[in-house]
């Protein structure tokens, strides 16, 4: 009997092989469900790593409550990228004279009620990009178009709070959008005082692969460097290199000779006999 003939045997006989085109084992279903059920919670899981942070969850509070008081029209999300603060000019906020990249008083004033937030993300090592948004009526003055215009507000924005608010310049960065990614469409002066806005966008903070790095630094000045612990290896061996002499710098204990102890002559034995 051949061997495939064999083979085809055991196929039809074990019902542990499954043969093209019959159904899969019974198991095999539950097994699939499970393994999907295990990528959408991960993938869950991952949208939410910025929500579960609880620095940013009390930054979150924080900023909608300062923003709320003060009567500024702003949304604050949190996405599985980070959480983004976005300020509208709307009534008498207005962040920026028209065609002007320079803050006024009133974003002055806006940002400083930020700053206690962000500035406590930025020192736990979260990165704040600062955008700029503008409409899309042409401007003609020393900017060329709203991109570079938006480009300006928000590193005006980003120097701001980095001379005036003390930020860490290295998680501060600005981009400009101009008139691209607009909210509403630019068809009234309500939807296009709209989407003049700045957007905070708080990074989720990258995750720190030197905590390695640092538990070996830490665990090194245990280990004496090889120059270290040379001069105290060779003063331990200094004695047995000479064995039987006294070390250079050694102080006798004997007595010296202005003071030495008489002591009485060896008798002979014959005397020490009688």
């Amino acid at each position: 009997m051949s061997h495939q003939k064999v083979k085809g045997m055991i196929a039809k006989t074990d019902p542990r092989v499954c043969l093209i085109g019959h159904p899969a084992p019974a198991w095999m279903v539950n097994y699939a469900d499970l393994m999907t059920e295990l990528v959408c919670f991960f993938i869950v899981l991952y949208a939410l790593s910025a929500s579960l942070n609880k620095d940013v969850q009390k930054a979150k509070k924080d900023v909608e409550e300062a923003m709320k008081k003060d009567k500024v029209a702003a949304e604050v999300k949190i996405d599985k990228d980070g959480m983004k603060i976005t300020i509208e000019e709307k009534g008498e906020n207005v962040f920026f004279e028209s065609g002007s990249a320079e803050l006024s008083p009133r974003m002055d004033e806006i940002l400083a009620k930020l700053a206690p937030s962000l500035l406590m993300l930025t020192k736990d090592g979260h990165d704040i990009i600062v955008e700029g948004h503008t409409d899309n009526v042409p401007i003609r003055n020393r900017f060329a178009s709203n991109w570079e215009l938006s480009t300006a507000r928000a590193t005006n924005v980003v120097q701001h709070m980095i001379k005036g608010l003390r930020f860490p310049p290295q998680h501060m960065g600005a981009i400009g959008y101009g008139e691209y990614h607009p909210i509403v469409p630019n068809d009234t002066d309500e939807h296009r005082s709209t989407n003049r806005r700045v957007v905070f966008f708080v990074k989720n903070k990258p995750p720190d692969y030197s905590e390695g790095d640092k538990k070996k630094s830490a665990k090194k000045p245990e280990n004496a460097s090889p120059e270290a612990a040379a001069p105290a290896e060779t003063a331990q061996e200094a004695p047995a290199e000479g064995a039987g002499t006294a070390p250079v710098e050694a102080v006798s204990s004997e007595p010296a000779a202005d003071n030495a102890i008489n002591t009485p002559a060896e008798v002979p034995a014959e005397q020490a006999a009688q």
